[in-house]
């Protein structure tokens, strides 16, 4: 047996060595095991060159050979490339490699598809992408691509991850940029294994950056992302022009000025519309509530459509077609909202942020594009109103898991300026509820709950409010009311007017409340908010741990027992603290009835790699004390 796999090794060696004259070749048993295991991919070679031809133009040329190990990484034997109104591609080559790197296909024309790139709820956009597959019959296999583009979008230069993905090894990878006279790179490095090179070579500064043998990386429970685990290098210009505007991104001030320019004399309202406004705000002192009146007037009036046409994606559209057309985007419907607030002697300023529920921080000391989303800050004496204006139904001043707890660029007349939005602490998130319970001998029961939610926490009942019919509201109360067993025999869900609030209303049937054995009934207190999930126990984390939200919640369940039962049993108290936030439950007996009180606060926070196991017993002891059972006994006559 031995002999004979000696025998095959040789063989394979022997046709490596044979097919060596196909430049290049990447036989998959060389890739070194320690990148290997673990890995769907290996990244055999990148190359990413990024060319400055002027302040108006610039290209960009990636090579990349990739070895794709099993099925789950065939993902990164795709190519995808977009482009735009701004940026061309100008070619894609591309070529599939067997296991013992003999090539074995040739990437065709008709193999790269091209679709439209725009998002849902796109009106006009020139966004698209081409996308090249390559494969081959069997695993491990190789491809190789290489494509160019050219750009006139120099808002935008490249930030480079040479792994980009989990499971993904890199034997080398390498970016260059290439500056001419006058032009000068910014950039910004994170987790690599040396700092970039610069030389002037010609009438060019070369900047070069490479890493080798890469081991893959992977994403651990309540950590941060990937991109903020692996090495990057992150650039942007110093000067720049895009479609005739000229700006400078060395300060935050003076890409808030380049703002300034693009947005100048787009802020003119018809006649008609400013006698509206001022009508509409002729009455109202309060200068918050006047805000709301115009903020209202806006929501009313238009929608929300995504408009990207080449720097129409960075410029808004003029107030007066968002007012003749009654739709815009963020940028033209912020811009419109300014416009109003303008007439009615309130001034606000357009905001430029990143939006989303992921948050990415912003690199205050890195001025670049970050962002990907406008709203209004409108400030105040004592307080600022920041104004979500894509949205029908958001209340004024309310920011949320979209844009709150972040910061935003906002264009002043004297330029940029970086500002935090609100920030959520525990008690702005809540969900409270009541609950009455009424259980009889058998385990069955009735129950009425009252509950109501704020902040982040009421942001999805909210939506399912404004965006759900009856029949569709009602199913989603199913799949998200954790109870075992239990039938909605009525339901009421209320937006609270002018507050991030919704009450919640339930009438429910739970025929199993109760498990019965003989005279006894086992009954869980805890009925709708039990915490069941818990992270991996691991003795060597690496990564900070994070939690990601603050809230509080607090559930009061009455439980009104069977006639000549007591209780038998009843779990103590229980308090918890940890740095992540803080648990107590109680059941007591009052009379005929049993009262079980429970509070959960959580603090959005930050901590080294060496409290994630403190994390993990937190919620251990939290879930044990939501699964507690109190045992009640019928009187024996």
């Amino acid at each position: 047996m031995q002999k004979r796999l000696i025998a095959l090794l040789l063989s394979l060696l022997a046709g490596a060595a044979a097919w060596a004259g196909d430049t290049p070749t990447y036989a998959a048993f060389t890739i070194n095991p320690a990148l290997s295991k673990g890995a769907d991919a290996v990244i055999r070679t990148e190359e990413t060159t990024f060319t400055v031809h002027s302040a108006k133009s610039a290209s960009q040329k990636i090579r990349a050979v990739v070895t794709v190990l099993n099925e789950d990484g065939k993902k990164h034997a795709r190519l995808v490339v977009r482009y735009d109104k701004l940026e061309k591609v100008d070619f894609i080559k591309g070529t599939v490699y067997d296991a013992m790197g003999k090539k074995a296909g040739t990437l065709k024309a008709s193999d790269i598809k091209d679709y439209s790139d725009n998002g849902e709820g796109t009106l006009f956009g020139d966004n698209r992408v081409k996308v090249a597959v390559l494969a081959h019959v069997a695993y491990p296999y190789t491809v190789e691509y290489e494509y160019q583009t050219t750009t006139s979008n120099m808002l935008f230069y490249p930030f480079w991850y040479p792994i980009s993905a989990e499971k993904v090894a890199v034997e080398q990878a390498s970016f260059q940029v290439n500056m001419p006279a006058g032009l000068e790179l910014r950039y910004k490095e994170a987790h690599l294994p040396e700092p970039g090179k610069v030389a002037q070579e010609g009438n060019q500064k070369v900047y070069r950056w490479q890493v080798k043998a890469l081991a893959p990386v992977e994403e651990e429970p309540y950590g941060p992302d990937l991109i903020d685990m692996v090495p990057a290098v992150k650039t942007a210009p110093t000067a720049f022009e895009v479609e005739g505007y000229a700006g400078t991104m060395q300060s935050w001030q003076t890409l808030g000025e380049f703002h300034n320019k693009l947005n100048q004399g787009r802020d003119q309202l018809p006649e008609q519309t400013k006698q509206q406004i001022l009508a509409l705000t002729k009455d109202i002192a309060n200068p918050k509530e006047k805000i709301k009146a115009v903020y209202q007037f806006m929501q009313n009036k238009t929608r929300y459509v995504s408009i990207q046409l080449g720097i129409g994606g960075w410029q808004p559209f003029e107030a007066t077609m968002v007012d003749s057309k009654g739709y815009g985007d963020c940028k033209a419907l912020s811009n419109y909202t300014k416009a109003l607030l303008d007439v009615a002697g309130i001034p606000s300023h357009y905001a430029i942020i990143y939006g989303g529920a992921d948050n990415r921080p912003v690199m205050k000391d890195f001025p670049s594009r970050q962002f990907n989303h406008v709203v209004l800050c409108v400030p105040m004496a004592k307080d600022t109103v920041w104004l979500e204006c894509t949205s029908q139904t958001d209340d004024a001043g309310y920011t949320g898991s979209n844009t709150g707890d972040r910061y935003s660029l906002l264009v002043t007349p004297e330029g940029g300026k970086l500002v935090a939005t609100p920030r959520f602490t525990a008690l702005d998130n809540t969900q409270k509820r009541a609950v009455q319970v009424k259980l009889n001998a058998q385990g069955a029961a009735t129950g009425e709950v009252f509950t109501r939610f704020t902040g982040i926490q009421h942001e999805g009942r909210s939506h399912i409010i404004q965006s759900y019919k009856p029949d569709e509201q009602l199913k989603w109360l199913y799949r998200n009311t954790q109870i075992p067993a239990f039938e909605i025999k009525n339901y009421q869900l209320e937006k609270v007017k002018d507050e991030p609030q919704v009450k919640e209303k339930l009438q429910l049937v739970l025929p199993k409340l109760a498990s019965v054995s003989g005279k006894r009934l086992f009954i869980t207190p805890n009925l709708m908010n039990r915490w069941t999930s818990v992270p991996a126990v691991s003795a060597n984390r690496k990564q900070d741990v994070i939690w990601p939200m603050s809230f509080h919640d607090v559930d009061s369940v009455e439980y009104e027992l069977p006639a000549g039962y007591k209780a038998e049993n009843m779990p103590k108290p229980v308090k918890i603290a940890s740095a992540f936030g803080e648990y107590q439950a109680q059941v007591q007996i009052q009379g005929t009835k049993l009262i079980y009180v429970r509070q959960l606060t959580m603090h959005k926070s930050r901590h080294s790699a060496e409290k994630y196991m403190e994390l993990v017993n937190f919620l251990k002891q939290v879930s044990r004390a939501d699964q507690q059972q109190v045992v009640l006994a019928a009187e024996t006559t």
